[in-house]
């Protein structure tokens, strides 16, 4: 091997050309040819990769192996071939000049280290983009984990590098880190708080890629696309994308809608305040006149029956019309209000369904209706929600009562 890695040297200067000079001719000479060489094997190993690659992909069924392509893995690997050559002859190179030598040997070491980082990279994001494709794995934050795996794998690379640059043994440079530890801390605070929150998040199961969440600190409602070690990206409503650190979810308070999505009811809470003024009992003139709307023609048939026994077998004097039990025009509404969503075919019937009536407001008294959709989409939602109170606000008149509107005053 010494012949060759003088060879070119030794005919230079048989030719009359100074000894320094056929050194750096013959080094430059070498390092071509070397270059060279690593150049032809890097292009013939990657098209046999590719090729070999994609036979295989189109005979087997998985769609791993397409990913692994698309994710450029061959392409990676075909670089390791070329840069063993380069690591092995790169002495026979630089024979006549050591500290250059020295000085590329250690690039091209940190240049495998990286390398070997860019494999695992793309193997990983191949495992990942796999596994979003089963349905088991679409909402868990596989991203978070490959950058817990790879941050471990870039501190182990860059003291690798450190040990290889300073000529000290790995653990030497290691152990010698120990003093340096609390500025490391302050380096990748953001990092270890984010590392610490996403296993929480992941073990407590707080949130999943497709949630719908509401923060109202970072202005974010909507559905969570990504979740990474620091950041959790959410898609607002208006298609516009809010950053969240991942601690904050941990350490501030945020809603998530999991619950509600998977309970096959979205909740209705609306209510529609009564003027007080417009509440009275019912006369029996009334009784007959409401018996007429169907949804309460049972219930005030039998009401009034019952009342009026009662009333009797009481002695109550009726000439007075607040003696005694009576049926109001308020309770017969929220009776009718009841009966009606219990009909209402949006409406499901296996959650908590229910007409109240709250606590009173200067401006009257609430009635409230607290139901939950059938549909949780937001725009089915919405409608379900509307036709609902049209009806109820367009049916208040049919049983003497008013609903509460603030009077503004004539500016002129």
């Amino acid at each position: 091997m010494d012949n060759i890695r003088h060879y070119i040297y030794d005919v230079l200067v048989e030719n009359g050309i100074s000894e320094a000079t056929a050194k750096y001719l013959n080094m430059l000479i070498l390092l071509i040819g070397l270059l060279l060489i690593a150049l032809i094997v890097d292009y013939i190993t990657k098209r046999l990769l590719r090729k070999f690659s994609s036979s295989i992909a189109k005979r087997t069924k998985t769609d791993f192996d397409d990913i692994l392509i698309k994710n450029k893995l061959p392409r990676n690997i075909a670089h390791i071939i070329p840069l063993m050559i380069l690591i092995e002859f790169v002495p026979d190179v630089f024979a006549d000049f050591d500290y250059v030598e020295n000085i590329i040997e250690k690039t091209l070491k940190v240049i495998a280290i990286l390398l070997t980082l860019r494999i695992v990279k793309s193997f990983l994001y191949s495992v990942r983009d796999y596994l979003k494709t089963l349905p088991r794995y679409k909402d868990k934050p596989l991203y978070s984990y490959i950058q817990v795996f790879m941050i471990f794998l870039w501190l182990l690379a860059i003291f690798s590098m450190f040990a290889i640059v300073t000529n000290i043994t790995f653990w030497k440079f290691f152990t010698s880190l120990g003093a340096a530890s609390a500025i490391i801390l302050l380096v990748f605070r953001d990092s270890i708080l984010g590392f610490v929150a996403s296993i929480q998040v992941t073990v407590n199961d707080m949130v999943r890629i497709g949630d719908w969440i509401t923060f109202e600190k970072y202005g974010a409602d909507g559905d969570v696309i990504e979740i990474t070690l620091a950041t959790v990206k959410v898609q607002n409503w208006d298609k516009t994308i809010t950053t969240i650190p991942t601690y904050a979810l941990i350490s501030d308070s945020f809603k998530n809608w999991r619950g509600m999505m998977n309970s096959g009811g979205r909740r209705i809470k609306r209510s529609v305040i009564i003027k007080t003024s417009t509440i009275k009992f019912l006369t029996d003139a009334d009784i007959e006149r409401f018996k007429k709307i169907e949804l309460v023609s049972d219930y005030i048939g039998r009401a009034s029956e019952e009342i009026k026994k009662h009333n009797t077998e009481e002695g109550v004097d009726k000439s007075v019309l607040i003696n005694g039990r009576n049926l109001t025009n308020f309770g017969v509404f929220r009776k009718y209000l009841q009966t009606y969503m219990d009909n209402h075919s949006a409406i499901n019937k296996n959650m908590t369904l229910m007409v109240r009536q709250l606590e009173p407001t200067p401006q009257g008294i609430p009635m409230e209706i607290y139901a939950f959709s059938s549909d949780i989409r937001w725009q089915n939602y919405e409608f379900i929600m509307g036709d609902i109170f049209d009806h109820v606000l367009a049916s208040v008149k049919f049983f003497d009562l008013e609903i509460y509107e603030l009077a503004v005053a004539n500016s002129d």
